[in-house]
């Protein structure tokens, strides 16, 4: 399953054509998760995407541990 499907399923994100043009966001936010992504590769990192966002920290980090799930069950394959 990919990530993204684990995130709709669990729901972490949510995709709209209504919100953001689809562009997949945090479930009750306009925060799309490639700024989530962005903060990571970025020299800001998690702790300032929590800082900036700090109603996002529960979803933050179950995206975090629906990547490590995806990338385990990847390794096992």
């Amino acid at each position: 399953m990919k990530i993204q499907q684990i995130l709709d399923h669990q729901g972490i994100i949510h995709t709209d054509p209504e919100i953001m043009s689809g562009v997949p966001v945090f479930v009750g936010t306009r925060v799309p998760l490639q700024t989530f992504f962005d903060y990571l590769e970025g020299e800001a990192g998690l702790a300032e995407f929590l800082e900036d966002f700090p109603h996002l920290q529960t979803p933050a980090m179950q995206v975090l541990e629906a990547i490590a799930k995806a990338m385990l069950d990847q390794k096992r394959c």
